[in-house]
């Protein structure tokens, strides 16, 4: 079968299930106990299929499919890439998320050391409750109504598709088309009651006029001084050079969406960033 082929099979399969089927894949049995637990409160229907590392992992691939996988970066017989690889080995699980739960994600994240088999990652410290939103961001995206976005963009094409794209998940969205016009917003949000006026930032990197997507970044971290939980930033690049994702992190992005976009994953990051806030509160920067 094709990968159109296999793909399609896959989404039809995972539309059509009731029950999303998650494989938790850690060294430890408490750790996939408690992953399980939190899950289990997450998304009540869901079947939690706990493996102790890559060999049990390949067998659970190979018996049924899955939704989703979850795995700690250090495993017993391996680590986390070996699973990932192996699960874009199995054809019919080429399409399936797989998120790599690291206590240094951060620290992988900034020198773009993850692989292109890893979806995406989640960094423990967040805590349990946390990656069980994570996960059900994934396999039951739930909306935020109102949720309020900035977003910063300068092809008119680009900015339809993408705020549909946010309103489909009952978000609203402001566009505006440059960086010097992105914080003309937040300066008069900021002397308001109700700074920052929005409850997350996505931007392009490079825009017309004469600043982007770096200097919308400082601005946000230094001279407004909102920190990564009160203003979650996502910042949109095709640029696939690790070191220049790098810069984006270390200057404050909560993460990044490369381009093309692809609309699930862009949602998916947007929404758990905001719950992310919300989970930590916003009383202080």
């Amino acid at each position: 079968m094709s990968e159109a082929g296999d793909k399609r099979r896959h989404d039809l399969r995972h539309v059509a299930s009731d029950a999303p089927r998650v494989m938790v894949v850690d060294g430890s049995k408490l750790v996939r106990r408690l992953i399980g637990d939190v899950l289990h409160k997450e998304l009540p229907n869901v079947e939690v299929v706990g493996c102790s590392g890559l060999a049990e992992a390949g067998e659970a691939l190979r018996e049924a499919e899955v939704d989703l996988v979850t795995t700690a970066l250090v495993l017993p017989d391996g680590d986390g890439m070996q699973l990932a690889k192996a699960v874009r080995e199995a054809a019919a699980q080429r399409y399936v998320p797989v998120i790599v739960v690291s206590g240094d994600a951060q620290s992988r994240l900034e020198s773009r050391s993850f692989t292109d088999d890893v979806t995406d990652y989640f960094d423990k410290s967040h805590g349990h409750q946390a990656l069980a939103a994570f996960i059900r961001g994934y396999v039951q995206p739930a909306p935020i109504p109102d949720a309020h976005v900035l977003y910063v963009e300068d092809s008119r094409t680009v900015a339809i598709a993408t705020t549909r794209m946010l309103q489909a998940q009952q978000m609203r969205v402001t566009h505006v088309p440059s960086v010097e016009d992105a914080l003309e917003f937040l300066r008069a949000q900021a002397a308001s009651d109700d700074a920052p006026g929005v409850d997350l930032v996505l931007t392009d990197v490079y825009l017309k006029g004469e600043l982007d997507g770096h200097d919308l970044l400082r601005a946000i971290r230094n001279e407004f001084g909102y920190g990564k939980r009160r203003l979650p930033v996502l910042v949109m690049t095709g640029d696939a050079n690790p070191d220049n994702q790098s810069v984006l992190l270390r200057e404050g992005a909560n993460d990044l969406v490369l381009k093309p976009i692809e609309e699930r994953l862009l949602v998916t990051k947007a929404l758990f960033q905001l719950r992310l806030a919300g989970l930590h509160g916003r009383g202080t920067k």
